[in-house]
């Protein structure tokens, strides 16, 4: 994939465009980088356009100026949409990346073709209790990284991944996070419960390991339920599902997108049928 920076901006991006219809966007975890997907971008490649960016803070996204915050993701994100002239696209988050990806269709619903959302909440309907427990929970985490990034490391990749393969390759991303970088992280709570729940315009997969925490099983649970959207709970996998599993994320995703291109062809020619009998 080509490594691109966004004008006047510390983004760091990265483009495979093979001249497809459709476009693809993955926001990846927190604490790691884009290449968590290279499984996706294997399997997707020639099959989708893909676009990939580093989150604030994470992989090349570093060189920021003073102002530069994480609330500013969605803006920057439809500057590189327009500077490629994409007019919409799939969007996928796993973990820190979903929330990225709905506050992106809070703000530019029109863009967004379908949300999948892994290891995720619902930032428009997050419990205040639920909320708290895992703010309290990130903090005992960045304590350990406070002293010492390997520790953290050693510590976090135990509670991303659940194969050895996936928290080695997990471990090694994140061995590489800055200390510094954590500064960024405390304006998430500002994209949380800032926009009021809505019905979509767009269809929405969400999911989760069965080795994740059971809290964010509840949660993938619920918001499956009151969304009624497509759910998946991934067999031998911990949080980060794509790493853990990447051939039955892969296959999972890919039948989602299929079905999306199939209703958005369903609305067209229900559309075509009304006009006519007008």
């Amino acid at each position: 994939m080509e490594n691109l920076y966004l004008d006047d901006s510390p983004i760091a991006y990265y483009i495979d465009n093979t001249e497809c219809k459709e476009w693809l966007v993955f926001f990846h975890a927190a604490f790691v980088d884009h290449r968590m997907f290279e499984k996706q971008f294997d399997y997707f490649s020639g099959k989708y356009n893909l676009l990939a960016i580093d989150i604030l803070g994470h992989g090349n996204s570093i060189h920021a100026k003073k102002g530069d915050n994480i609330e500013m993701m969605s803006e920057w994100t439809n500057r590189i949409l327009q500077k490629h002239d994409i007019s919409a696209a799939h969007f996928v988050g796993v973990s820190l990346g979903s929330v990225f990806i709905q506050d992106f269709a809070n703000k530019y619903e029109n863009k967004v073709l379908s949300l999948s959302c892994f290891g995720g909440y619902d930032i428009n309907n997050f419990d205040a209790a639920r909320q708290k427990a895992n703010s309290k929970s990130q903090m005992k985490m960045m304590l350990k990284a406070l002293f010492s990034i390997k520790w953290f490391s050693k510590a976090n990749k135990k509670i991303a991944a659940y194969t050895s393969e996936a928290q080695t390759a997990f471990y090694n991303l994140n061995i590489r996070f800055k200390k510094s970088s954590f500064r960024y992280l405390s304006g998430l709570q500002k994209l949380v419960n800032k926009y009021p729940k809505k019905q979509r315009r767009y269809e929405l997969s969400v999911g989760c390991g069965e080795h994740d925490m059971p809290a964010e099983i509840e949660i993938v649970n619920e918001w499956a339920e009151y969304e009624n959207c497509d759910k998946t709970i991934f067999k031998g996998a911990g949080h980060c599902v794509n790493m853990d599993v990447p051939q039955e994320f892969n296959i999972c995703l890919e039948t989602f997108l299929r079905k999306c291109r199939g209703e958005k062809l369903r609305l067209k020619q229900i559309k075509a049928t009304a006009e006519l009998s007008r």
